[in-house]
């Protein structure tokens, strides 16, 4: 394999570092380049300012200075195991720069000892993340979408909202990218509506760069903007509705940890929650996940959300007496 220069020089560093003093006939076999190259990638570490000594001479060769090899050049097992683990969880996400993922994780395995790499791979094979299958037809506009946050560029896209409307066209200046419950978004200023919104990035049809730049405000965040989208304003819970729900202390545990129901938790006992959020999510979202739960939960309140279930399993109940 042809490696780059940088990645020669970087070689050279890891090897300097690793070993005590090696000599430029090491060096050149070691990287399967000529001596003559060794020597010009050695003035070349020294004039960025690496520290390498020169030693002559029988048993001499080139070292690191001994501060230099304490500096955090390179990563200890533990961090090593935690980057592994990241690029794990970051493939199965549908990460949009998978490749080079994959070529730095291949480099960090390249440039550890084999002590650690055992270790490392000890630990990986035990190591799985399980989440639904990411759509790889995402990847060209996650990484369009991720380089215009970055530099600022103005997009023109052909967005379909779903159900049964046509996609509409606009121009949007991207704030940045979330990933929430396996679904990419971005989070947007769009200029058709004049205000910033979020877009899945699965239902953006195509897109394009135009030559418009833009300012992303200061210190907006987009993930703080998409959670106020989705999640009710726990600051002024007077304004909100009570959820009361009892049930089996299984069902309890596992809707006080929902991201939704747990945000809003006011107070909870081994067999009873209660709940502040917003009556749309009430009327709108909570029904549908009840109906997940069966007989193993009771509604106290409000009595609009038993109005609505009885009138959402009614419905149900007629469409499959139909088939």
């Amino acid at each position: 394999m042809i490696m780059s220069k940088a990645d020669n020089m970087l070689s050279i560093l890891w090897l300097l570092k690793t070993r005590k003093r090696i000599t430029a006939k090491q060096l050149a076999e070691e990287l399967e380049i000529s001596i003559r190259t060794v020597y010009r990638y050695i003035d070349a570490l020294c004039a960025s300012g690496v520290p390498i000594i020169s030693d002559s001479g029988h048993n001499g060769g080139y070292s690191l200075l001994h501060q230099f090899t304490e500096a955090p050049l390179t990563f200890n097992l533990e961090e090593q195991k935690a980057l592994m683990h990241a690029a794990i969880f970051a493939q199965e996400a549908g990460y949009p720069f998978g490749d080079a993922l994959h070529k730095a994780i291949t480099k960090l395995k390249m440039y550890t000892n084999q002590n650690q790499l055992a270790e490392i791979n000890r630990h990986i094979q035990g190591f799985d993340v399980i989440i639904p299958p990411s759509d790889v037809s995402l990847k060209t506009v996650l990484q369009e979408l991720e380089i215009s946050v970055a530099n600022g560029c103005t997009l023109f896209i052909e967005y379909h909202k779903g159900r049964e409307v046509p996609s509409t066209v606009r121009h949007i200046d991207p704030y940045g990218l979330v990933y929430w419950k396996d679904k990419w978004y971005t989070v947007a200023y769009c200029h058709l509506r004049r205000e910033i919104r979020s877009f899945r990035a699965d239902r953006i049809r195509s897109l394009s760069h135009t030559a418009a730049l833009f300012q992303r405000p200061l210190e907006f965040s987009a993930r703080q903007f998409f959670l106020k989208g989705i999640l009710s304003d726990t600051g002024n819970r007077e304004q909100l509705t009570s959820l009361r729900i009892r049930g089996k202390q299984r069902a309890i545990a596992d809707m006080c940890e929902h991201w939704l129901l747990g945000h809003g938790l006011v107070e909870r006992s081994m067999d009873e929650a209660h709940f502040k959020l917003d009556e749309q999510a009430i009327l709108s979202y909570v029904p549908y996940l009840l109906l997940s739960y069966g007989k193993s939960i009771q509604v106290l309140e409000p009595l609009v959300l038993k109005e609505k279930m009885i009138a959402l399993t009614s419905e149900l109940l007629n469409y499959y007496q139909t088939f």
